[in-house]
Protein backbone atom coordinates (compact mmCIF):
# COMPACT_ATOMS: atom_id res chain seq x y z
CA UNK A 1 0.00 0.00 0.00
CA UNK A 2 1.63 2.99 -0.89
CA UNK A 3 1.16 6.74 -0.22
CA UNK A 4 -0.71 8.97 -2.93
CA UNK A 5 0.52 12.26 -2.75
CA UNK A 6 -1.56 15.61 -4.33
CA UNK A 7 -0.27 18.74 -4.73
CA UNK A 8 -0.52 22.21 -6.17
CA UNK A 9 -0.87 25.69 -5.77
CA UNK A 10 -2.66 27.44 -3.30
CA UNK A 11 -6.60 27.53 -4.32
CA UNK A 12 -6.44 24.71 -6.58
CA UNK A 13 -9.05 22.91 -4.53
CA UNK A 14 -6.84 20.16 -2.92
CA UNK A 15 -8.35 19.53 0.31
CA UNK A 16 -11.26 18.96 -1.71
CA UNK A 17 -10.31 16.67 -3.96
CA UNK A 18 -8.09 14.98 -1.19
CA UNK A 19 -10.88 14.42 0.96
CA UNK A 20 -13.30 13.29 -1.60
CA UNK A 21 -10.50 10.52 -3.18
CA UNK A 22 -9.84 9.15 0.90
CA UNK A 23 -13.56 8.95 1.22
CA UNK A 24 -13.37 6.96 -2.05
CA UNK A 25 -11.12 4.83 -1.92
CA UNK A 26 -10.96 4.32 1.97
CA UNK A 27 -8.10 5.95 2.58
CA UNK A 28 -6.90 8.51 4.70
CA UNK A 29 -5.72 12.30 4.31
CA UNK A 30 -2.17 14.03 5.73
CA UNK A 31 -1.61 17.37 5.81
CA UNK A 32 1.73 18.36 4.06
CA UNK A 33 0.64 22.11 4.57
CA UNK A 34 3.52 24.06 6.43
CA UNK A 35 0.69 26.63 7.98
CA UNK A 36 -2.15 23.64 8.38
CA UNK A 37 -0.10 22.46 11.27
CA UNK A 38 -0.70 24.85 13.50
CA UNK A 39 -3.62 25.52 15.39
CA UNK A 40 -5.56 28.67 15.63
CA UNK A 41 -4.77 29.28 12.11
CA UNK A 42 -7.78 27.29 10.66
CA UNK A 43 -9.14 30.39 8.49
CA UNK A 44 -6.19 32.25 7.55
CA UNK A 45 -4.70 28.75 6.51
CA UNK A 46 -7.66 27.77 4.90
CA UNK A 47 -7.80 24.22 6.72
CA UNK A 48 -10.29 22.09 5.51
CA UNK A 49 -13.30 22.26 7.46
CA UNK A 50 -15.27 20.13 9.25
CA UNK A 51 -17.43 19.33 6.37
CA UNK A 52 -14.64 17.91 4.43
CA UNK A 53 -13.24 16.47 7.95
CA UNK A 54 -16.33 14.22 8.13
CA UNK A 55 -15.56 12.42 4.43
CA UNK A 56 -12.26 10.91 5.98
CA UNK A 57 -9.79 10.61 8.71
CA UNK A 58 -7.55 13.74 9.07
CA UNK A 59 -4.10 13.81 10.48
CA UNK A 60 -1.31 16.31 11.26
CA UNK A 61 -3.90 19.40 11.02
CA UNK A 62 -3.67 21.78 13.93
CA UNK A 63 -1.08 19.76 15.95
CA UNK A 64 1.69 22.28 16.73
CA UNK A 65 1.47 25.42 18.95
CA UNK A 66 2.01 28.79 17.56
CA UNK A 67 4.78 29.48 19.53
CA UNK A 68 7.06 26.52 17.99
CA UNK A 69 8.92 26.68 14.29
CA UNK A 70 8.95 23.60 11.74
CA UNK A 71 10.89 23.20 8.75
CA UNK A 72 10.83 20.16 6.45
CA UNK A 73 12.96 18.02 8.41
CA UNK A 74 10.59 18.51 11.60
CA UNK A 75 7.46 17.67 9.45
CA UNK A 76 9.09 13.98 8.17
CA UNK A 77 9.52 13.14 11.49
CA UNK A 78 5.91 14.22 12.19
CA UNK A 79 4.44 12.50 8.82
CA UNK A 80 6.41 9.47 8.25
CA UNK A 81 4.91 7.25 11.74
CA UNK A 82 1.64 8.70 10.90
CA UNK A 83 1.65 7.34 6.92
CA UNK A 84 3.20 3.96 8.19
CA UNK A 85 0.78 3.46 10.90
CA UNK A 86 -2.29 3.86 8.36
CA UNK A 87 -0.45 1.64 5.79
CA UNK A 88 -0.55 -0.75 9.13
CA UNK A 89 -4.03 -0.67 9.64
CA UNK A 90 -4.97 -1.40 5.94
CA UNK A 91 -5.76 2.05 4.60
CA UNK A 92 -3.95 4.57 1.88
CA UNK A 93 -2.44 7.59 3.00
CA UNK A 94 -3.42 10.38 1.23
CA UNK A 95 -0.55 13.00 1.72
CA UNK A 96 -1.93 16.53 0.74
CA UNK A 97 -0.42 19.76 0.23
CA UNK A 98 1.32 22.81 -1.37
CA UNK A 99 4.61 23.23 1.24
CA UNK A 100 7.41 22.11 -1.75
CA UNK A 101 10.05 20.88 0.46
CA UNK A 102 7.78 19.57 3.32
CA UNK A 103 6.39 17.26 -0.15
CA UNK A 104 9.72 16.46 -1.44
CA UNK A 105 11.03 15.75 2.10
CA UNK A 106 8.54 12.55 1.65
CA UNK A 107 8.60 11.98 -1.50
CA UNK A 108 12.38 12.52 -2.30
CA UNK A 109 13.93 12.10 0.81
CA UNK A 110 15.57 14.97 2.88
CA UNK A 111 19.34 16.61 1.95
CA UNK A 112 21.77 15.60 4.36
CA UNK A 113 22.11 19.31 5.66
CA UNK A 114 24.14 20.16 8.61
CA UNK A 115 22.45 21.03 11.94
CA UNK A 116 22.41 24.62 13.65
CA UNK A 117 25.77 26.22 14.91
CA UNK A 118 24.68 28.46 17.66
CA UNK A 119 28.13 30.26 17.98
CA UNK A 120 28.22 30.91 14.03
CA UNK A 121 24.24 31.87 14.46
CA UNK A 122 25.58 34.54 16.53
CA UNK A 123 28.44 35.85 14.63
CA UNK A 124 25.84 35.94 11.67
CA UNK A 125 23.17 37.62 13.78
CA UNK A 126 25.64 40.67 14.43
CA UNK A 127 25.58 41.54 10.73
CA UNK A 128 23.48 44.35 9.16
CA UNK A 129 20.99 43.15 6.70
CA UNK A 130 23.40 44.15 3.79
CA UNK A 131 26.62 42.40 5.46
CA UNK A 132 24.96 39.34 5.24
CA UNK A 133 23.46 39.68 1.48
CA UNK A 134 26.71 40.35 0.65
CA UNK A 135 28.71 37.26 2.45
CA UNK A 136 25.48 35.14 1.01
CA UNK A 137 26.54 36.94 -3.15
CA UNK A 138 30.41 36.00 -2.33
CA UNK A 139 29.32 32.37 -0.84
CA UNK A 140 27.00 30.96 -2.80
CA UNK A 141 25.59 33.30 -5.99
CA UNK A 142 23.06 30.82 -7.12
CA UNK A 143 20.74 30.76 -3.65
CA UNK A 144 21.30 35.36 -3.48
CA UNK A 145 19.82 35.12 -7.10
CA UNK A 146 16.84 33.04 -5.91
CA UNK A 147 15.98 33.46 -2.27
CA UNK A 148 14.07 36.60 -1.13
CA UNK A 149 16.68 38.54 0.36
CA UNK A 150 14.21 40.62 2.51
CA UNK A 151 14.17 37.20 4.50
CA UNK A 152 16.76 37.60 7.45
CA UNK A 153 16.04 33.80 8.16
CA UNK A 154 16.60 32.13 4.79
CA UNK A 155 19.42 34.10 3.90
CA UNK A 156 21.18 33.46 7.11
CA UNK A 157 20.36 30.05 6.86
CA UNK A 158 21.96 29.20 3.05
CA UNK A 159 25.20 31.40 4.57
CA UNK A 160 25.30 28.92 7.43
CA UNK A 161 25.27 26.11 5.43
CA UNK A 162 27.56 27.19 2.84
CA UNK A 163 30.03 28.20 5.78
CA UNK A 164 29.55 24.71 7.57
CA UNK A 165 30.02 22.80 4.30
CA UNK A 166 32.48 24.54 2.30
CA UNK A 167 30.41 24.45 -0.66
CA UNK A 168 27.21 26.51 -1.46
CA UNK A 169 24.19 26.10 0.55
CA UNK A 170 22.33 25.83 -3.35
CA UNK A 171 24.56 22.50 -4.45
CA UNK A 172 23.82 21.10 -0.83
CA UNK A 173 19.81 21.49 -1.18
CA UNK A 174 19.86 19.31 -4.62
CA UNK A 175 21.47 16.75 -3.15
CA UNK A 176 18.09 14.80 -2.45
CA UNK A 177 18.53 11.10 -1.57
CA UNK A 178 16.09 10.15 -4.57
CA UNK A 179 16.05 12.39 -7.42
CA UNK A 180 13.99 10.24 -9.63
CA UNK A 181 11.30 9.07 -7.23
CA UNK A 182 8.78 5.94 -7.68
CA UNK A 183 5.67 8.02 -6.45
CA UNK A 184 2.38 8.20 -6.84
CA UNK A 185 1.98 11.67 -7.12
CA UNK A 186 -0.77 14.35 -8.94
CA UNK A 187 -0.43 17.80 -9.24
CA UNK A 188 -3.34 20.03 -9.62
CA UNK A 189 -3.65 22.49 -12.22
CA UNK A 190 -6.37 25.14 -13.15
CA UNK A 191 -6.18 27.86 -15.66
CA UNK A 192 -4.21 31.04 -14.67
CA UNK A 193 -7.49 32.85 -14.92
CA UNK A 194 -9.53 30.36 -12.80
CA UNK A 195 -6.94 29.58 -9.85
CA UNK A 196 -6.71 33.51 -9.71
CA UNK A 197 -10.48 34.04 -9.44
CA UNK A 198 -10.75 31.53 -6.87
CA UNK A 199 -7.74 33.11 -4.94
CA UNK A 200 -9.54 36.67 -5.10
CA UNK A 201 -12.96 34.81 -3.84
CA UNK A 202 -11.01 33.32 -0.83
CA UNK A 203 -9.65 36.09 0.45
CA UNK A 204 -13.00 37.88 0.34
CA UNK A 205 -14.65 34.77 2.12
CA UNK A 206 -11.86 34.70 4.39
CA UNK A 207 -13.58 37.93 6.40
CA UNK A 208 -16.77 36.50 6.46
CA UNK A 209 -15.88 33.35 7.95
CA UNK A 210 -14.24 35.37 10.90
CA UNK A 211 -10.49 36.31 9.68
CA UNK A 212 -10.60 39.18 12.12
CA UNK A 213 -11.60 37.68 14.87
CA UNK A 214 -9.03 34.91 14.76
CA UNK A 215 -5.93 37.04 14.81
CA UNK A 216 -7.36 39.59 16.84
CA UNK A 217 -7.32 36.15 19.54
CA UNK A 218 -3.57 35.30 18.37
CA UNK A 219 -0.53 35.91 20.77
CA UNK A 220 1.25 39.02 19.48
CA UNK A 221 4.74 36.71 19.28
CA UNK A 222 4.70 33.97 16.76
CA UNK A 223 7.03 31.37 15.79
CA UNK A 224 9.38 32.18 12.88
CA UNK A 225 7.99 29.92 10.75
CA UNK A 226 3.86 30.54 11.94
CA UNK A 227 4.11 34.17 11.14
CA UNK A 228 4.98 33.98 7.50
CA UNK A 229 1.21 32.52 6.77
CA UNK A 230 -0.35 34.71 4.27
CA UNK A 231 -3.12 37.17 5.73
CA UNK A 232 -1.64 37.49 9.66
CA UNK A 233 0.87 40.96 8.64
CA UNK A 234 -1.95 42.38 6.50
CA UNK A 235 -5.06 41.36 8.71
CA UNK A 236 -2.82 43.24 11.69
CA UNK A 237 -2.45 45.82 9.64
CA UNK A 238 -6.12 45.97 8.86
CA UNK A 239 -6.98 45.49 13.21
CA UNK A 240 -4.43 48.82 13.39
CA UNK A 241 -6.60 51.01 11.17
CA UNK A 242 -3.33 51.38 8.54
CA UNK A 243 -5.40 49.69 5.72
CA UNK A 244 -8.96 49.38 4.81
CA UNK A 245 -11.16 45.86 4.26
CA UNK A 246 -10.98 46.22 0.54
CA UNK A 247 -6.70 46.92 1.09
CA UNK A 248 -6.62 43.81 2.97
CA UNK A 249 -8.44 42.01 1.29
CA UNK A 250 -6.20 42.84 -2.08
CA UNK A 251 -2.76 42.57 -0.33
CA UNK A 252 -4.24 38.84 0.74
CA UNK A 253 -5.53 38.12 -2.48
CA UNK A 254 -2.00 39.16 -4.04
CA UNK A 255 0.32 37.77 -1.78
CA UNK A 256 -1.51 34.07 -3.11
CA UNK A 257 -1.68 34.85 -5.89
CA UNK A 258 2.41 35.22 -5.76
CA UNK A 259 2.72 32.42 -3.85
CA UNK A 260 0.50 30.06 -6.59
CA UNK A 261 3.54 31.60 -9.32
CA UNK A 262 6.03 30.04 -6.84
CA UNK A 263 4.56 27.01 -6.33
CA UNK A 264 3.91 26.05 -9.84
CA UNK A 265 7.40 26.81 -10.40
CA UNK A 266 8.62 24.73 -8.03
CA UNK A 267 6.54 21.70 -8.96
CA UNK A 268 6.62 21.96 -12.46
CA UNK A 269 10.21 20.72 -11.98
CA UNK A 270 9.01 17.51 -10.55
CA UNK A 271 8.61 14.87 -12.60
CA UNK A 272 7.10 12.50 -10.32
CA UNK A 273 3.60 14.07 -10.25
CA UNK A 274 1.18 13.84 -12.91
CA UNK A 275 -0.53 16.25 -14.38
CA UNK A 276 -4.54 16.59 -13.71
CA UNK A 277 -5.83 19.89 -15.20
CA UNK A 278 -9.16 21.46 -14.19
CA UNK A 279 -10.99 23.33 -16.99
CA UNK A 280 -13.55 25.91 -16.25
CA UNK A 281 -16.54 24.24 -14.42
CA UNK A 282 -14.91 20.87 -13.55
CA UNK A 283 -15.02 20.18 -10.07
CA UNK A 284 -13.84 18.23 -7.36
CA UNK A 285 -15.96 14.71 -8.77
CA UNK A 286 -14.10 15.31 -11.91
CA UNK A 287 -10.85 15.62 -10.15
CA UNK A 288 -11.19 12.52 -8.52
CA UNK A 289 -12.53 10.59 -11.91
CA UNK A 290 -9.30 11.56 -13.48
CA UNK A 291 -7.39 10.43 -10.92
CA UNK A 292 -8.97 7.12 -10.62
CA UNK A 293 -7.97 7.07 -14.41
CA UNK A 294 -4.51 7.64 -14.03
CA UNK A 295 -3.85 5.54 -10.78
CA UNK A 296 -7.04 2.32 -11.30
CA UNK A 297 -4.89 0.64 -8.50
CA UNK A 298 -6.43 3.32 -6.19
CA UNK A 299 -10.23 1.90 -6.58
CA UNK A 300 -9.18 -1.97 -5.42
CA UNK A 301 -7.39 -0.77 -2.14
Amino acid sequence: MRPLYITGPTGSGKSSIAAALASCICGEVVNADAYQLYSHLDIVSASPGRDLQLMAPHHLYGILDLSEDCNAARYKQLASPTIDSIIASGKRPVVVGGSGLYMKSLTHGLADLPGADHQLREELDQLTPEQLVQKLNKLDPESAASLDLLNRRYVTRAVEISILTGRPASQIKTGWQNNSPDIDGIFISRQRHELYARINDRASAMFDEGLVEEIRMLPGTLSSTAAKAIGIRETRAYIEGDITREQCIDAISQACRRYAKRQLTWFKREQAFQMVCLRDGQDTDSAVKQILCLYPQLGHA
